[in-house]
């Protein structure tokens, strides 16, 4: 074998099949529900009540899947209010029947019995701004139909909200690494400049791609485990745990 493609195997493996596998094994030493009927979907009490805060919001949220694919993957929303709401919106992709789903969870509700994290948070004149674009983005999102889901590559949940934060102008803010799913072409387009997020993003359809830039860094997408180095925040993303970084 030349050597080239051993050293490149090698990097293959340490790379991502050891952070996966590891992964995996730690998953699968904890202590999970056994179904979805067994696990807790009760709110994580991350959000004030809405009567309690009167400003318009956005939030996305994300929390570990379940089952096994959970070592590697996590789950995502979006949960908005309007100013002076008197209840916030939940907006989820799930995988069965019409898929896209309004307010059927509690906004910081835990997804298999997993605790969810913040990982996008706008309040007052700054969600205000871009509450419109985002209910624009959600009835415009192209894989809505029933059998609009494929858990991978994608279309999935993280397909679906990845497709809002992109068609939002000035969010600036990707999902997560381990957001499996998130860089499938919901436009159909395999090479795209975000000139919002300042990134050149290439796609295999989902199966592999390439992201480079302000926002992304340098990610290598695998099979959904992405592999990447972020200079501006001085970060290295590793697969199937995500993103380690001193800022």
């Amino acid at each position: 074998m030349p050597r080239v493609l051993k050293l490149a195997l090698l990097l293959l493996g340490l790379v991502y099949l050891l952070p996966a596998a590891l992964a995996v094994a730690l998953w699968t030493a904890g202590n999970h529900p056994a179904s979805w009927r067994d696990a807790d979907w009760t709110s994580a009490r991350l959000l004030p009540a809405p009567q309690a805060d009167r400003e318009a919001a956005l939030y996305v949220f994300a929390a570990r899947t379940g089952g096994l694919k959970g070592a590697l993957s996590e789950h995502s929303w979006i949960v908005v209010k309007e100013k002076g709401g008197a209840a916030y919106e939940r907006w989820d992709k799930v995988g069965w029947g019409m898929p896209i789903r309004r307010n059927a969870y509690p906004p910081d509700g835990r997804w298999y019995s997993n605790p969810p994290r913040l990982v996008l948070e706008r309040h007052g004149p700054a969600a205000e701004a871009v509450l419109p674009a985002v209910r624009e983005a959600l009835a415009s999102y192209p894989y809505a139909m029933a059998g609009g889901y494929h858990i991978f590559p994608g279309p999935n949940s993280n397909t679906f909200v990845e497709y809002v934060l992109r068609h939002v102008p000035g969010l600036r803010t990707a999902l997560p690494p381990v957001a499996v799913g998130r860089d499938y072409p919901s436009d159909g387009r395999l090479a795209v400049f975000d000139r919002d997020r300042g990134d050149l993003r290439l796609s295999l359809f989902g199966f592999a791609g390439l992201s480079l830039g302000r926002t992304a860094g340098v990610e290598i997408n695998l099979l959904g485990l992405v592999a990447g180095l972020d200079p501006w925040r001085l970060a290295v993303k590793v697969p199937a745990f995500g993103t380690f970084g001193l800022r």
